[in-house]
């Protein structure tokens, strides 16, 4: 069924780079098409053809590192969006499905048909009237300065809700709950609960974590200061200061695919979550 896959990997981490090694040859050998993601150029011994991250339209693509790693290839693939294979090279690794060592059991496995597809919402994002990249994880609406407080209206379709003073907002998915949002004291979605969740970032006012269903049309208007910074998957930033300081959020028609064996939800949390110690 699959004819073409995509290596995406660290590369700042020579082990990630070595294994991206190793599957591509692994990978040519199965008969695959193989495209490598050109920030490893120079770093990767290969014949196979380095590509934009892009312009990567593959049949399935394997990512090797952490959970930034899967964030930056979910963000710039072309879409729709292949489904993605990711190997933990990071230091939690929650979006990941394999260890290194596994790898290449792991594509025999995809090859054979032996897998399931994990599916995750993505939330459409614009700046004023201008559309931003989609988001898997979350969108962070600050100053980008610390220590300045933003003043924001957070509106639901359309009709205001109510005010907030904080150092800033995130604005989460259900995958993204597990983030960020988390470690600002917002709650963990299960799997099943699509819904956004709106965590604010050490507020002023009495304003704890609002869930909000995936339907619905989320505005955020900054009333001060003259300027806002909105961050998608800590990868994209783009600094505002139009007249129109306003942020839109609702469900994008784009989600993620996560190639899965044996893991669920509930094991990534307790084993890289919530019971594992510090490393």
């Amino acid at each position: 069924m699959y004819k073409s896959v995509g290596l995406v990997a660290r590369f700042d981490q020579q082990a990630a780079i070595k294994l991206a090694e190793q599957l591509s040859e692994y990978l040519s050998g199965k008969g695959l098409k193989v495209c490598i993601e050109d920030s490893l150029a120079g770093k990767v011994t290969t014949k196979n053809r380095f590509v934009l991250l892009t312009e990567m339209k593959t049949d399935f693509i394997i990512a090797i590192g952490g959970d930034g790693t899967i964030l930056r290839t979910s963000i710039s693939v072309p879409k729709p969006e292949p489904p993605i294979l990711a190997v933990n090279m990071g230091v939690r690794g929650f979006l990941t499905e394999v260890e290194p060592k596994d790898a290449c059991a792991a594509v025999d496995r995809i090859l054979k048909g032996d897998y399931k597809i994990e599916k995750s919402t993505k939330m459409a994002v614009w700046a004023g009237k201008e559309p931003l990249p989609d988001a898997l994880n979350d969108v962070v609406i600050s100053t980008g300065e610390p220590s300045k407080i933003l003043y924001a209206e957070i509106c639901k379709n359309g009709k205001p809700i109510l005010r907030c003073q904080a150092d800033g907002l995130i604005i989460s998915t259900q995958t993204g709950s597990t983030g960020y949002s988390l470690s600002a004291g917002g709650p963990v979605l299960d799997q099943e609960v699509d819904a956004f969740v709106l965590t604010p970032i050490c507020s002023l006012t009495v304003f704890h974590s609002l869930v909000f269903p995936t339907d619905a049309v989320l505005t955020f208007n900054v009333l001060r200061p003259e300027k806002m910074l909105v961050m998608i998957d800590g990868n994209f930033r783009r600094f505002v200061n139009t007249e129109d300081l306003m942020v839109k959020v609702t469900r994008s028609e784009n989600a993620t695919s996560f190639i899965r064996f044996e893991t669920n939800f509930y094991d990534r949390l307790r084993n890289r979550l919530l019971f594992k110690g510090t490393e």
